[in-house]
């Protein structure tokens, strides 16, 4: 660690936040909140969850949606306390120790990894759906996303910024737009594929619960999976001037956002369509449009979610070069992770996760049908043990506070211990849930062991460089304070 004295008190600080240009401005950190709430989760998953789960799926987004605005709420106070572009594995480092740091740091980048590999996948298929691509392979077209991607995402974090400022608008106008028109057909009654839209729909169709309870406990995990990204906004806030300002205003809208978009959608959905109107593989809004005789709906929103899949590939690569930067420091990752490039950008990081997902180009090749569903699920162990540590270090946090060692900032994750300790709860439900989600979420979950001896094994690796780099550390600290 690197202690040093503030106004008598001894706080963190972390070499892995140092050089970074601030370049990031409130419109970016208010577009990546409302980015990360919103992706191919909604635009195209909610239709499937829709036709098993039914109506009552808007509360279970609802409820999902709850529990993640307190992950992200968590990490806010966390950012407001000692913003950082190391984010929870800064967090981890100060109140875990190097090994909660270290356990952080690489599931993060596992999720972050395994999900680019996911995205160039879902962005080449996305682009097949265009007759003009159609004689492309597959792995080319997730090769030149990625580096598309990858390369402007090196040049500064103001064009990642950019990026994420114009993707976020076309996902948000995307769904405003579907929304005014879902509005206007209740209010006139137009008929939407024969059934006359309104409230009555659900009822005349076996009500919320359509197909009893099972089945929408069991979409539960894929809709927490939905919100995943949400935590990006903390990693952002350490390259922006004013975090105390921006980041409370950014994180305290996410839970309307939700609400509107997510919630709202799927109620108004339920009233326009029957849920067994709904299938997996198209997205409702697509079924509605086309139901309603809308031309080229379809390209339409084959347009969006190949934004979305560009957007979580563009924030995959930033994040996880903030996060391996910050490790880098510690001792816990590959010295060259950390090296920066002329334009104050994680060059070292970034270029590890996109070797990453060119071994998903790889797969792409070797076995196209297949390459999508062999990584998502990593993500979901790796986003699961993501959250679960920003609610340990925010635990950990306030018991430190209580003891006065740190001080709270007046933007606090309210009703606390009881807040962190249900959240853990609800995180550890999804993990069991995974079990009865057969194949892919057994098979994900017997990994785990492996996953775990992995960490081991990368411990005893590093520990004798963690070890001493933090004693360098500490020797610096000491002469500065003589």
């Amino acid at each position: 660690m690197l202690p040093t004295k503030v106004l008598g008190k001894r706080t963190h600080v972390d070499a892995g936040d140092a050089g970074y240009s601030k370049a990031l401005k409130p419109r970016h950190i208010s577009m990546i909140a409302i980015g990360g709430a919103i992706g191919t989760g909604l635009f195209l998953g909610a239709g499937g969850r829709l036709h098993q789960a039914g109506p009552a799926l808007a509360i279970v987004y609802g409820v999902c949606g709850l529990f993640a605005f307190f992950v992200v709420r968590a990490l806010g106070e966390l950012v407001l306390y000692r913003p950082s572009s190391g984010a929870f594995v800064s967090y981890a480092r100060e109140f875990l120790g190097e090994k909660g740091a270290f356990v952080a740091g690489w599931m993060y980048f596992l999720n972050w990894a395994t999900t680019g590999i996911a995205d160039i996948t879902a962005i080449a298929l996305y682009a097949h759906y265009w007759s003009f691509f159609t004689s492309i392979p597959q792995w080319v077209l997730a090769l030149i996303a990625l580096a598309v991607v990858l390369t402007l995402n090196l040049i500064s974090v103001k064009i990642f910024g950019e990026m994420e400022f114009w993707f976020s608008i076309v996902k948000v106008a995307t769904l405003v737009l579907f929304m005014v028109i879902a509005i206007f057909l209740l209010v006139t009654q137009h008929h939407v594929g024969g059934n006359t839209p309104g409230p009555q729909l659900i009822a005349q169709h076996g009500g919320i619960l359509p197909n009893g309870l099972v089945p929408l406990i069991m979409v539960t995990q894929g809709i927490v999976f939905a919100y995943a990204a949400l935590e990006l906004v903390g990693v952002a806030a350490g390259e922006t001037a004013e975090p105390a300002k921006v980041m409370p205003r950014a994180i305290n809208s996410i839970m309307w956002r939700i609400g509107v978009f997510y919630v709202g959608s799927v109620v108004l959905l339920s009233m326009l369509l029957p849920s067994s109107a709904y299938k997996q593989g198209e997205s409702p809004f697509v079924t509605v449009l086309s139901n309603i005789g809308i031309p080229a709906a379809g390209d339409v929103m084959n347009l969006v979610v190949l934004t979305a899949a560009l957007s979580s590939l563009n924030s995959g690569l930033y994040a996880t070069g903030r996060i391996l930067r910050s490790m880098s420091k510690s001792g816990s990752a590959p010295k060259f992770v950390g090296v920066m490039n002329k334009n104050q950008v994680p060059f070292g990081g970034i270029m590890l996760t996109g070797g990453i997902c060119v071994l998903g180009v790889g797969l792409n090749f070797l076995v196209p049908a297949s390459a999508f569903e062999i990584v998502l699920n990593f993500s979901a162990v790796a986003i699961i043990s993501t959250w679960a540590m920003i609610i340990v270090c925010h635990l950990r946090f306030v018991h430190k506070a209580k003891t006065g060692e740190v001080s709270r900032p007046s933007y606090q994750l309210p009703w606390s211990p009881v807040t962190q300790i249900v959240t853990l709860v609800f995180l550890a439900t999804v993990a069991v849930l995974m079990w009865f989600d057969k194949p892919a979420g057994r098979v994900t979950l017997l990994c785990i062991p492996i996953i775990v001896a992995i960490l081991v094994g990368g411990w005893f690796l590093v520990r004798k460089r963690v070890t001493s780099v933090q004693a360098d550390a500490e020797l610096a600290a000491m002469t500065d304070d003589s």
